[in-house]
């Protein structure tokens, strides 16, 4: 957990990665408010992995991407580093495993809140019987994957609160 954490939360510092979470975070209810455009604009903007298009980076920045993806960056990276600590200390392992449910309840919640979650139907020759829900897209896929940080974060606290019970046991006389 603590590695996917750091990793991940390392990786918002960067242009693609931030780019990447505009969709989940324009279509939150709960996360809008932090970038300064409306929902549907940000699809006109869209980076590719790998590709850099000068104008759609310059929105990005006014729209508060980079921002946004710096500071949730630092959030994630610490939670990393205080479950890592948890090792140690248990009462950090509670912690840090407490923020990792609460991060993956959040992230969880873009299965409801963020359209590009689920296949497209793009049109073509046929009808494509396999979009909208269940057929998860690339980033749906993604975000599902949440369930085992869910999980795991759910494993770290409770494994630090039986160390800290532990330690705070009385003897029996």
């Amino acid at each position: 957990i603590a590695v996917v954490m750091i990793w991940i939360g390392s990786l918002k510092a960067f242009q693609y990665e931030a780019d990447g979470i505009v969709p989940f975070v324009a279509n939150s209810p709960l996360m809008s408010f932090l970038y300064a455009r409306e929902s549907p604009e940000y699809q006109k903007h869209k980076n590719p992995e790998g590709l850099v298009v000068r104008s759609n980076i310059e929105w990005h920045r006014e729209n508060g991407t980079y921002t946004f993806s710096y500071a949730l960056g630092t959030v994630i990276f610490l939670i990393g580093l205080i479950v890592l600590l948890g090792i140690w200390f248990p009462n950090a392992g509670l912690a840090g495993g407490l923020l990792t449910v609460a991060m993956s309840f959040a992230t969880l919640s873009f299965l409801i809140t963020t359209p590009e979650v689920y296949v497209a139907d793009l049109g073509g020759d046929y009808p494509a019987p396999q979009t909208g829900f269940p057929y998860l897209s690339g980033a749906g896929r993604l975000v599902l994957k949440d369930i085992i940080m869910l999980a795991g974060g759910f494993m770290i606290a409770s494994h630090a609160a039986a160390r800290i019970r532990l330690r705070t046991a009385q003897p029996y006389n």
